[in-house]
């Protein structure tokens, strides 16, 4: 059961909003709970377990945390000067051994699930290369789904308790209807406690405008999954899977096409999750915000999977930034080597790990940490190059906020994207290359009108359902982009202009959606993360 399946949108929320509304006051997390555990053993089986498990971990750990918090104040209360800095010493380094015991369990399980037969490959080819007669042998390991997502949701808790930004929760069914909230198992949101806390264990009653606004948001994400992203995996996987027998227009489409079913898919599903949790009047994250209207790679990162860069942001960039390298660092350039200089040191030391982890986050391939080092570098070589830029700009009086200038910057940062995209989504980071390289040196512009691209399995009516999608999305985008909410202006328009649009949504998802001869079941690819 997957979040776009008539399954989990006509059966499955259905019947958890009817068992909500009806259970007594108290129960309602109760209910989400289960369903949470209901919806992750449709997923997985008997990987529940492992769901199960880390939720106990994170609970024990984050109780253990606030333990050793109240016995630090109340010793430390007693004693003043040295010796109190002396008890709060020794009390942080036990709360640090706790925070990294527990990370180092959750973050090794999640390695060794993901990443062993990725380590343990690469590694008998190197033992063979140097003509060692040792081989790690490859293990069929199973991984629950969205063990990624909810990994990191629990490291952040644990963290965040262990900085006193929150209390540690008492409360072992709240920690786990934190983990198992079940519109975001699969795909995220990536969630701080702060996030959702409120609203996720308020119990409130069911709301119609809750209800209407949820299903709006939910057919609004069917409309760009179903629509757009289903019909684009025709000819994506048959471009990325024969690449070698495609030109390099047909290479510099189909890389086109990858981002925005990617884009589609992802932020469709999103739609879903949050339409869900509205449902129940719970507010979860927002995971984009227009991110084809940035203007650089690193806004780009701010506007898309938006939870996972604040949380690469929160857990990593600012400790490393803080680490005592990094400080020794900053002492050594600024007497050394200029402001500069040392300026790019720190900002490669925060940045590569965020940007290696990235990489590695999204799978076990080369061509996945070689996506995560191209934005490193693109970023890097921004911050670089700004000083010279700014300057470059105010000698040739150009605007940072002129309507052309803008324009320039937001196409770079599409060519970008699509690059980025293609050996993202390429069989390898040699595949990746291949497919590169075709774009400069097999370029038949011609095939753009000659028909080449309709014996990419869809037909001239696909094309141009994945057209008119692609437009209403943009649309909405841009003006979702002038600070404008749709869907208060259509609850504050009159009754059969907002209806009409209502039921326009509905038709386009039953009529146009990608379903029937020639369409297959497209699995959620950032599930597989």
């Amino acid at each position: 059961m997957s979040y776009d399946s008539l399954l989990y949108v006509a059966l499955f929320l259905p019947l958890c909003l009817a068992a909500y509304r009806f259970a007594p006051e108290g129960w309602r997390r109760r209910v989400l709970l289960a369903a949470g555990y209901v919806f992750f053993w449709m997923l997985s089986g008997k990987l529940l377990i492992y769901l199960l498990g880390t939720t106990l971990l994170v609970h024990c750990v984050g109780i253990w945390l606030g333990w050793l918090k109240s016995e630090e104040k109340a010793a430390a209360a007693g004693v003043r000067g040295s010796e109190r800095k002396a008890v709060k010493a020794a009390y942080q380094k036990q709360s640090r051994q706790v925070l990294m015991l527990g990370t180092a369990i959750l973050l090794g399980i999640l390695a060794w699930l993901k990443y062993y037969n990725f380590f343990a490959e690469n590694m008998s080819g190197v033992l063979e290369a140097f003509h060692l007669p040792f081989t790690l042998e490859e293990k069929s390991l199973i991984m629950p789904v969205g063990i990624s997502f909810y990994t990191l949701q629990a490291v952040g808790y644990m963290a965040d308790v262990y900085w006193g930004k929150i209390k540690a929760e008492t409360s072992l069914e709240k920690t786990a209807l934190f983990l198992a909230f079940f519109p975001q198992i699969m795909e995220g949101p990536i969630s701080r406690y702060t996030d959702v806390a409120d609203t996720l264990f308020a119990e409130k009653p069911l709301e119609l405008s809750n209800i209407q606004n949820g299903y709006i948001r939910i057919l609004w994400g069917l409309f760009k999954k179903k629509i757009v992203a289903d019909r684009l995996a025709v000819p994506v996987a048959m471009v990325f899977d024969h690449y070698t027998s495609y030109s390099g227009v047909v290479t510099a489409v189909a890389a086109v096409a990858y981002t925005v079913q990617l884009y589609m898919e992802f932020s469709g599903c999103m739609d879903i999750i949050i339409g869900s949790g509205e449902l129940f009047g719970i507010r979860l994250p927002e995971n984009f915000r227009q991110p084809f209207c940035a203007k650089n790679a690193a806004e780009f990162w701010r506007r898309w999977h938006i939870t996972l860069g604040v949380w690469f942001k929160t857990y990593i960039f600012y400790p490393v930034s803080m680490s005592g390298i990094v400080k020794k660092w900053n002492q050594y350039g600024r007497k050394r080597l200029g402001r500069y200089v040392t300026m790019l040191g720190t900002s490669a030391m925060a940045l590569l790990p965020v940007w290696l982890c990235n990489g590695l986050w999204h799978g076990a391939r080369w061509s996945y940490i070689f996506y995560g080092l191209y934005y490193f570098t693109l970023i890097l070589l921004g911050i670089a190059v700004q000083p010279a830029r700014d300057r470059i700009l105010t000698a040739c009086r150009i605007r940072e906020d002129s309507r052309v200038w803008r324009r320039i910057q937001i196409t770079k940062t599409w060519v970008i994207i699509f690059v980025g995209e293609l050996f993202f989504r390429a069989d390898g980071f040699r595949a990746g290359l291949y497919m590169f390289r075709s774009i400069f040196e097999d370029f038949r512009i011609r095939q753009l009108w000659d028909g080449t691209l309709l014996g990419l399995g869809l037909q001239k009516s696909d094309i141009a359902a994945v057209i008119a999608g692609c437009i209403v999305a943009a649309l909405a985008g841009m003006i979702k982009e002038r600070g404008v909410n749709i869907r208060e202006r259509l609850g504050e328009s009159r009754l059969p202009v907002r209806w009409c649009a209502y039921y326009a949504l509905i038709l386009a998802v039953i009529i146009f959606a990608a379903y029937g001869d020639g369409y297959q079941k497209v699995d959620l690819i950032y599930a597989g993360f």
